[in-house]
């Protein structure tokens, strides 16, 4: 080969790896779009992906009862079960297929992304992340230099949560503003970049206007008509925040609609419907989930908001009512099908990563307690009111021996 020659190609390769697309360096968030196209946030690469995936096949209808999904991920991944840190789950729509983000962390610490599908038998499969179709900068990223409790990059908030809805993407998390809590609104197909608006809330339990903390989880549902957020923080301020209102280069302040309790985070945040009625369903890192009505939530949406304190701690809540439910040790949720959630958890005893459905309605396993329904010598009384739910979680779980 002469000089010229090798001038020429030296040439076009520098050529084709200034313009090479930008590779997937950290799988955060997920959220779908369409039932084929899977968005991942990426913290490191300060970028969102269209990540394609193939087309739903017919839903098997089948419950999920993995009480150990660490295993057979690992054994895929070609890794320690301890090597993995789980970041997030989401369903694709029309499948009942899980897809799970996870960080493969090596012997010097360091993290690689996977992305996992996972089906109700267990089934494992990764996907190949260097096949994103599409992808948008983060342009107005955290800086690098910021750490929390010494060694939690501010980078890794960059996006806390991600929805989808009538082609834009809903991305909260911080950005590098003097207001860092901020929404970033792009349309999909990815278009170039992103609208963003920061956000103030006040915040009851610290009785304060806050602009740096940022959203953790939020769904977005329509109260009174409109399109609106509904998001929840940090020690735990639920607020809404409507569509319309997302501008770029506008600071808005998000009304505080309830105070639902301090010392815990957002682990994620679904609406769905049971019946004729819409709910929205709060998971938390350390007590039970809230179970909050639409019809509250729109009464909420409509007053003034939320302006004071709470006399904490002999009374830590506020504002609009929610009902307790039993999902304390959930750390990512999501809908599988119109009556059932599929949940991400650890096992209290073993520490197991689980993957299991829960029922709308019920909001608990049967499986996990032992209680006087359970003895073998208990008959329900004639017109027991649990009997015909009872039947139906214990086939569910896994136990149809049991549905007596």
């Amino acid at each position: 080969m002469n000089t010229q020659c090798r001038l020429l190609l030296s040439l076009l390769f520098a050529s084709g790896a200034a313009h090479a697309a930008p590779s997937i360096q950290s799988a955060g968030k997920l959220s779908f779009g369409d039932a084929q196209t899977l968005f991942v946030a990426d913290w490191k690469g300060a970028r969102i992906f269209a990540l394609q995936v193939p087309a739903p096949t017919a839903a098997a209808g089948k419950p999920f009862n993995l009480r150990d999904v660490q295993a057979p991920i690992a054994k895929a991944l070609g890794v320690a079960p301890a090597a993995l840190r789980f970041e997030d789950l989401a369903v694709q729509p029309d499948s009942e297929l899980a897809y799970v983000a996870l960080t493969v962390r090596g012997a010097q610490g360091q993290g690689k992304p996977a992305i996992v599908s996972i089906d109700a038998a267990g089934k494992v499969k990764r996907l190949d992340l260097a096949k994103a179709s599409d992808s948008a900068a983060i342009t107005d990223a955290p800086t690098a230099d910021v750490t929390f409790w010494r060694d939690l990059p501010q980078q890794t908030l960059t996006v806390t949560d991600m929805r989808y809805y009538q082609n834009k993407l809903y991305v909260a998390g911080l950005s590098n503003r003097s207001f860092a809590s901020t929404l970033r609104v792009y349309d999909y197909p990815f278009s170039g970049k992103a609208s963003a608006t920061t956000v103030e809330m006040y915040h009851p339990v610290h009785n304060q206007i806050e602009t740096r903390a940022p959203i953790r989880s939020m769904t977005v549902m329509t109260l009174g008509g409109e399109p609106t957020l509904v998001a929840a923080y940090t020690c735990t301020p639920l607020v809404t925040i409507p569509l319309k209102d997302l501008k770029d280069g506008a600071h808005i302040a998000a009304r505080t609609v309830g105070e639902l309790g301090w010392g815990s985070a957002p682990n994620g945040l679904v609406s769905f419907k049971v019946g004729d009625a819409e709910y929205a369903l709060l998971v938390n890192s350390s007590r039970s989930a809230d179970l909050l009505s639409a019809t509250d939530l729109a009464g909420a949406a409509a007053a003034p908001g939320l302006n004071t304190p709470i006399e904490w701690p002999a009374k830590p809540y506020l504002g609009v009512k929610a009902t307790m439910a039993p999902l304390s040790a959930v750390m990512r949720i999501d809908n599988l099908n119109p009556q059932l959630l599929l949940a991400l958890r650890r096992s209290e005893a073993g520490g197991e990563m689980q993957l299991v459905s829960i029922p709308k309605g019920g909001y608990l396993r049967l499986s996990d307690f032992v209680n006087e329904y359970d003895f073998p010598d208990y008959r329900y009384p004639d017109g027991d009111k649990f009997r015909d739910f009872h039947k139906y979680a214990r086939t569910i779980e896994g136990y149809p021996e049991l549905a007596r």
